[in-house]
């Protein structure tokens, strides 16, 4: 074998489809096409949340606070002779008025519609 004919076509770099030279890198953005840039991405981000529709809020869940006080089926009231009667009444009621998380102006509503009677009648006076 010839010096000329060994190793022809081995080799690193030299066998065919391989370019000898790597192409040059690409040339650093100016300050302008990064700006550019920004400037689109920021149009499209823009855009997509303006095309979104948006989120209806979750319903709001109204308590039934009446519901629940009724639920703990307080007692009513007509009239009671001792004053301590009336008084054990009171608390059974304000016990389930707390429960149902009524506020002052339910717990009246709701109290004095258990009222009946002799009792109902001096609250309507």
């Amino acid at each position: 074998m010839d010096a000329e004919g060994a190793g022809a076509g081995r080799g690193r770099g030299h066998g065919r489809g391989v370019p000898e030279n790597p192409p040059p890198p690409p040339s650093p953005m100016t300050i302008e096409q990064l700006m550019g840039m920004q400037a689109n991405l920021m149009q499209a981000m823009m855009n997509r949340v303006n095309n979104e529709p948006l989120a209806a809020p979750p319903p709001v869940q109204v308590r039934d606070k009446r519901g629940e006080f009724l639920k703990g089926r307080p007692p009513v009231f007509t009239h009671a002779s001792d004053p301590l009667e009336a008084d054990d009444w009171l608390k059974a009621v304000e016990k389930q008025l707390n429960i149902a998380q009524c506020s002052d102006l339910e717990k009246v509503l709701y109290a004095s519609g258990l009222l009946q009677g002799p009792a109902q009648e001096w609250w309507e006076s």
